[in-house]
């Protein structure tokens, strides 16, 4: 049977990205982004900002924790994936995105080309 995960989002890092090495010595970059909902409920603006946890390996991981900073806007292309921690009662799940591919959204001078980095697939641990 086909199946899909995939997840494509836009929005601002909360924060700098941050990156570590896993104990078999790949690179592996997180970070944060918000995407803000907006709509009028009785003439009233409101809004409503969900926030994803991202992981990004290899170079994209790379390229992320060189150009990326607090508040830049991107686009991530990427996979759900679930991690739990603990056992038994104590057991947490944790749902992040793993990205696939980043297109850089900032504005930039008219000479500088919007950047656009993708992943293989396989550049990642499971």
């Amino acid at each position: 049977m086909p199946a899909l995960n995939r997840v494509q989002l836009i929005g601002y890092l909360g924060k700098d990205p941050e990156s570590k090495f896993t104990p078999t010595g790949k690179k592996v970059c997180h970070f944060s982004i918000g995407v803000t909902q907006r709509w009028k409920t009785a003439g009233e603006m409101k809004e409503y900002t969900d926030w994803f946890n991202i992981e990004a390996w290899g170079r994209l991981g790379e390229v992320a924790q060189q150009y990326l900073k607090k508040g830049s806007l991107i686009f991530v292309e990427g996979r759900l994936k679930t991690d739990r921690v603990g056992e038994g009662e104590n057991t947490k799940y944790y749902t992040k995105v793993v990205a696939l591919t980043m297109q850089f959204l900032d504005r930039k001078p008219a000479d500088e080309p919007v950047m656009s980095v993708e992943e293989d697939a396989a550049g990642y641990e499971a």
